[in-house]
Parts: structure tokens; sequence; C-alpha cells
């Protein structure tokens, strides 16, 4: 069974127990073993009534055993990592500079690209992959296993498990779980590398805390997917998951801007000249001198941050609210936070939100104008016979996507690869220039050097699907009355790059909150994660997605109850199907915060408890049948056999299981209310 296997936490007196008896002992209210919702007899169990009031763990800051945090940021279009000693946590290392790179594009990150050998061994992964594939022969590349993009997947597949498969650009099928755990195996051979050589005493084993960055909007599923993903690829053993972290990403983006100094972000907050008219420079070209100015000052791959919070946050008042908005390559995170003194700690005020409103998008409406010149069959043709043809065309209009600017007058070319000209001229019997001037696209001109002449009208139209919607997004957010008196807006990620998204959102935002882009925008989830990493406590409160709940027996009402959820066992009327909350959606959960339930096996010689878990987007949840409602996950508890001589015969026994929401991920853990003993709890929601 996959899942968190975590070390039960101290257990205190339950405000979430046992009900107490009249005469001082505690009473049970048993399900019938039997009960429409424990089928297998071995793996029944008897609820007990709860309360419902969760409670505060004490937690108690332990010395770090590890040496080292490495942080990995795995993104849809680029990743990489950084690492930060204990010892000198003010010191955030980013990764060796990376061989291979686009003109233009400073790579500090690789592009999340992976090739396998035909046989699916590994060869290659960022630019080193997408440069052998693209000298491959073209007969010899439609063997080869090229991915690039492949984490949105885990995003938008319903029903993720660990069977997963994953296409190729050649439309070969591999395991979800072994794409990503080739991937972070790269990752972890580099930074190894790299420690060891800065490092030669470092310890082989447990000296590295692992983080991981995921989209906060992702469920609990994708969430386990990339933790199995890492497990396999050796980075920690599944028997120490508290050695690797899930970070979400807005969180560490606002992690990091804590620490900010005015010099080192761009404001772009709509100020008014004495006149009354607007600067006459535009936005873009002031954050381009920016980064060229940090580009050629980054001598260092060494970042070092504030030892407390930067100048930007010594201005914030407790209570000040802002929003981050990690506008990557595939998803746009939006996540609202709100400052706790004096402690400097941060709690969440709303869930997260978004969606699948990155660059990428761009690139899928450059696609789909490529279908609307040349055919949509030509177009699906070429990808399947000269993937790494399509591959070069992609990376050319990634070039020029990162030019567009919304006031540039000169139109924008992009190459199109000569394998392209001329399988089309093989295919369609005429070239590609008569092909532009039948088609209904006017502002997509052919230039005589071999190019597509864009206009920045064309690009403005690739460009404005996906603006709107994370516009829109960002609005509906601000609307919300748990998020009013916002006071500054963070654009943070990959896509937040682009001058045309950063006009959009000065002007839809800029007079209600200050709009602000750190210097180096496109590590700023990077550093983040580390800083995380060293402390994950930071984030003191923040807010369940969902309505989590199990499925109970509850005594039969007439009148409330309805009539085909009776069950009578025994003589007793039951009420099956009930929906017991564990958490509401959009609730405040305390760091720590644990919400106990205590089951009892049906049998005493019983060796595993199965707990199914169900979720809903809303509140008013009574039913697990309920619409909207679905099972999410279950819980298993593994129970030691009892010694005969210290169980009475008759007593029932009892196993407290508590789970915590108010970390990234949901955990469980257990124990033996009679021995005190710690009871093997998982949780697993991939296989559903």
């Amino acid at each position: 069974m996959f899942g968190l296997r975590l070390q039960a936490v101290q257990c205190l007196d339950s405000a979430l127990g046992l009900p107490a008896g009249t005469n001082g002992e505690r009473s049970h209210t048993p399900s019938p073993p039997n009960s429409p919702e424990l089928h297998n007899e071995s793996c029944s169990i008897a609820p007990l009534t709860p309360s419902q009031s969760p409670r505060n763990e004490v937690r108690t800051r332990r010395s770090t055993p590890f040496s080292v945090v490495v942080a990995i940021d795995f993104g849809t279009t680029s990743s990489g990592y950084a690492f930060s000693f204990v010892s000198d946590p003010e010191a955030i290392h980013m990764m060796r500079k990376w061989e291979g790179g686009d003109p233009g594009v400073a790579n500090q990150k690789t592009p999340t690209s992976l090739l396998l050998t035909p046989e699916g061994l590994f060869h290659s992964f960022g630019y080193m992959a997408r440069d052998s594939y693209h000298d491959l022969d073209p007969e010899e590349a439609r063997d080869w296993l090229y991915f690039e993009k492949f984490k949105m997947r885990i995003h938008s597949t319903s029903d993720l498990s660990m069977k997963t498969e994953l296409e190729a650009v050649n439309g070969k099928a591999v395991q979800a779980l072994e794409v990503f755990a080739h991937a972070l195996r790269f990752f972890k051979r580099q930074a190894v590398q790299e420690l060891k050589d800065q490092c030669p005493a470092l310890p082989q084993h447990d000296a590295i805390r692992w983080v991981i960055t995921v989209p906060a909007i992702w469920k609990q599923p994708a969430k386990q997917f990339m933790r199995e993903a890492a497990y396999l690829a050796g980075l920690v053993p599944s028997e120490n998951p508290e050695q690797l972290l899930i970070a979400l990403e807005p969180e560490a983006a606002s992690i990091y801007c804590r620490k900010l100094r005015l010099n080192q972000l761009i404001d772009l907050s709509y100020k008014p000249q004495a006149n009354g008219l607007a600067p006459d420079h535009p936005i873009d070209s002031s954050f381009r001198q920016a980064r060229e100015q940090l580009r050629r000052s980054r001598h260092s791959r060494t970042f070092l941050v504030e030892s407390g919070v930067g100048e930007l946050w010594s201005e914030m008042q407790a209570g000040d609210r802002y929003i981050v908005a990690d506008c990557g390559g595939g998803t746009v995170d939006l996540t609202v936070h709100q400052i706790e003194q004096p402690q400097g700690t941060l709690k969440e005020l709303y869930k997260a939100s978004g969606g699948p409103y990155g660059a990428v998008g761009v690139d899928l409406a450059f696609e789909k104008l490529l279908c609307q010149i040349f055919g949509e069959d030509f177009i699906a043709t070429f990808k399947a016979k000269r993937p790494a043809a399509w591959v070069d065309l992609t990376i050319a209009f990634e070039a020029r996507k990162r030019t567009a600017a919304p006031h540039r007058a000169n139109p924008l070319n992009i190459s199109l690869p000569f394998s392209f000209i001329d399988f089309y001229r093989k295919h369609r019997g005429q070239n590609v220039e008569t092909a532009l001037k039948r088609s209904s696209v006017n502002l997509v001109k052919w230039s005589s050097q071999g190019m597509l002449r864009m206009s920045s009208e064309a690009m403005n139209e690739l460009f404005q699907p996906t603006i709107s919607q994370i516009v829109s997004h960002i609005g509906d957010l601000m609307k919300k009355p748990e998020v009013k008196g916002i006071k500054f807006l963070f654009l943070v990620g990959g896509f937040a790059e682009s001058a045309m998204l950063q006009h959009a959102i000065q002007s839809a935002f800029s007079s209600l909150c200050r709009v602000i882009i750190p210097q180096d925008v496109g590590l700023t989830i990077l550093k983040g994660a580390v800083l995380f990493g060293l402390d994950p406590t930071i984030v003191r409160v923040r807010r369940s997605p969902l309505t989590y709940g199990v499925g109970v027996l509850n005594k039969f009402v007439e009148g409330k109850h309805p009539k085909e959820k009776l069950l009578v066992k025994e003589g007793k009327n039951w009420c099956t199907d009930i929906f017991e909350k564990f958490v509401s959606v959009d609730q405040s959960v305390a760091l720590g915060e644990v919400v106990q339930r205590s089951y009892c096996p049906a049998r005493l010689e019983q060796r595993k408890i199965i707990i199914n878990v169900y979720c809903c987007a809303t509140d008013d949840v009574v039913y697990i049948t309920d619409p909207g409602v679905r099972k999410c996950g279950t819980i298993s508890l593994d129970l030691d056999e009892l010694d005969a001589s210290s169980s009475p015969k008759r007593s029932r026994r009892e196993i407290r299981a508590s789970m915590q929401f108010g970390d990234t991920e949901i955990k469980v853990t257990a124990m033996d209310v009679q021995t005190s003993k710690t009871v093997r709890a998982s949780i697993d929601f991939l296989s559903n």
C-alpha cells in the first residue's frame, strides 16, 4: 500500500475521542460489522462517536538531522535546483550553469525535456536531451522516446494512478511514474555531485532534506504521485518520508518575497506624473533593463537573503494582505496570505485557486494557427512523421514569444525548419507561400528568408485568450469578501517575465494595489522552496481545498433520514452512508492541528483496518451518496497481534487515528490506546 508512512504523534487526552458514559466509563456506538460500508469482514471497522472540534498539537522545534536542503523546481517548461547549507541559511546556491541554451534566454534552468532510448533507458535531460533529439536522423528519431511539458498531464488526469501512462512525441506510451522518476533521478545526480565537489565531508546518507515544488491547485493524488516518483528515483527511502517535503509553488514564492530588498523588485503600480499623464516609457523596457543588469552582475551563483525580513516587508503591518500570482508554463496558481506579527509567519486567507492558464496556452494557440494555415491533418502528420523537426519549430516560436511586447511595432519572424517546407511541398504538392496566400489568416505573411512573418496584432491574438483568463481569475478572487483590502499583488513564475502579461496585469490591477515583480522572477519559487525546506513552519495556517470525511452509521431517525438508508441489524435501526466530516472546504487549519477519530476492529484477531475517505467541493454534504461526493482515498491501519494475557476477552480494541490537514500534504498517524504503541498508518490517494 502506497502512502505516507509516519511515526505516531504523542496523543493527549482527546476532545475528539469517545463520549463518556454515565458511570464515567466510555460508551461505544459500534457499527454493525456487515454494514454496506464494510463489504470485507476482514477490513471492517466500528466507528466511535466523535466530537467535531479539532485540537492543536503541541509543536516543539527539533534539531535538524540534515546538513543541507536541496530544492527541485519541477516546472512544466523548465526546471532546476538550488541548495543551502543549514549552517549558512542566508546563502542560497543556484545550480551549475547548464550546457546548451537558446539565444537571448538566460539558462538558469533547463528545459523539462527527457530523452529515453528506444528500449526505454535514460539517455539525457534538459538541453542535452533536446539537442540530442534534434541531431537524430528523422527516421531514427521516430523510435526514440522524447517527452516535454509532461507535468501538465498529472494535473489534467482525473483518474491518476501508479499505472497512468504518458505519450512520447512519437506516440509511444511509457508509465508516467517512470518518466518523472527519470527526471528526478537526473536532478539528484547533478545536485549530489555538486555538493560532493563543494563539501567532500558531507555524509552519504540522510544529510539532505529534499524539497519538490508542485502547483498549489494540485489535488492530493498528484502530490502523492510526485512523492512516489521521488521514492522510485531514490531521493529518499519510503521509510523516511520526512526527508522529503512537497512545497506549494505560490507559497514558496511568498516565503521568498518576505526577504526582498527594494532594489530587488520592480513596482508596476500606476503612478501618475505631475501633469497627470502616464509615464512615457513602457514597463517592459524597465523590466528588461533590470534583468539585464542582474545578468551582467551575476558572477556568482550564490544569492544572499536577509536573515530577517526585507525592506518591503518591514513596511507591512500585522494583518496586511497580499496575493501571490504564480504564472508558470502550465498553470496559474493564486494564493492569498496575511502576515502575522510579531513572529512574521504567514496565514492563508482563501483556498488556493487557479487553473491551466500558463504560457503553454500561447503555444497551443500558435499550433492552432498553423492548423488554420496548413491544415489540421497536415500538422498531425508532420508531428508524427518528423517529431524532431516539430520540436525545432516550437523552439523557434518560444524564442519569438519571449520578445513579444504590447507596444511592439515590428513584425516577429519565426523560422520554419527546412524539413517542414520540404515535407509540405511533398505532402500537398504546393509550397508554403501558396498555403499562406490561400488561407484566411491575413496577419501572417511569408518572408523570402524562409520565415513566417507575424504582425504584432497576430502575436497579441495568440496571447489574449490565456491572459484574459488570468486577469479574470485574479479579478474574481479580489471580489471575494475574505480577500478585500489587498495591499500587494506579487507576480512570479516564468510567464511573469512576459511583457504582454505584465502590461495586462498592470492595466487591470495597479489602481487597486501595488503590483510587484521580483527582479529574478523565474527563480523566485526555487529560492523560496529552499527557504521552506529550512523552515517548513513559516506558513502557520492553510485553507482546506475540499471537504474531507468518512462514511459512518448513525441511529436511524424517522422523518429525518430517508427510508432507503435504513439498515436493521441485531434489532437496531441504523442510517447508512452518513458523511462525517474531518474538515470543511476553505476551513482554516493550523499547522500541527490534528483531527482525531477512534475505531474498533470488528474482531479481536483483525490485523488491518481499511477506512474509505470521501471528498466534496462543498460543505453542505449529508451523505456519501450525495451529488459531487466521491471516494478519494483510503486510510490503512496495520494492527499488531495483541498479547492475550494483557487483553481482557470482552474489551474492544480502540485505535486512535490522528489526521493533519494543515500541511502541504494530508498526513495520518495512529496509536493503540490500550498499549500506547504506534500503529503503522498510511493514507493512499492513488488507488481509486
